[in-house]
């Protein structure tokens, strides 16, 4: 497993493109478009049957997911923006419309359509998503240099190990 840390990293997603998928009831997904997985860095073979929270980028407020599956589960629609992160590690801002599928009016998956977001617009919700998670006291987002060796450390550590280089320092965090 090869591990790259570029989390700062932002592709834009094209002004005439549009990113398409489906989930089952439990978030698997089902269908991807082209498009979904040339902007996520998956190919589609990867992305499906796997739970979409996979692209979960940790700046996301949990409170924006339980929105989201509060209103889905509800038989509502949901929009909004969502910052998605890349199999690189890298990311993408979105506008999301999500919606629930129905045959003979039983719901039986969801859709996904997503569509790009204006710089300013992308600033905007980092910095309001940044004091949600600071006010619902979720994770911190922190930035640090290390030397050149202690980071070659880590990151053979975690390649051997097979897990993110984040994991490794909360471990030792956590003791």
């Amino acid at each position: 497993m090869d591990v790259t840390f570029d989390m700062f990293i932002e592709t834009e997603v094209p002004e005439d493109e549009v990113i398409i998928s489906r989930t089952d009831l439990n978030g698997v997904i089902t269908y991807v478009n082209e498009t979904f997985a040339k902007i996520s860095g998956y190919s589609e073979e990867e992305l499906i049957g796997k739970p979409h929270n996979i692209l979960r980028h940790p700046d996301m407020p949990k409170s924006v997911y339980r929105d989201l599956w509060d209103s889905i589960k509800a038989r509502k629609s949901w929009s909004g923006y969502v910052k998605n992160m890349r199999k690189d590690r890298g990311y993408y801002w979105v506008y999301a419309e999500i919606s629930g599928v129905y045959k003979d009016g039983e719901l039986v998956e969801y859709k996904s359509i997503r569509s790009p977001v204006e710089k300013d617009k992308r600033i905007e919700m980092q910095n309001l998503y940044d004091m949600m998670r600071e006010n619902e006291k979720e994770a911190y987002r922190a930035v640090m240099y290390l030397p050149f060796e202690v980071g070659e450390k880590l990151m053979k550590r975690a390649n051997e190990e097979g897990v993110p280089v984040e994991k490794l320092i909360a471990d030792f965090v956590n003791g």
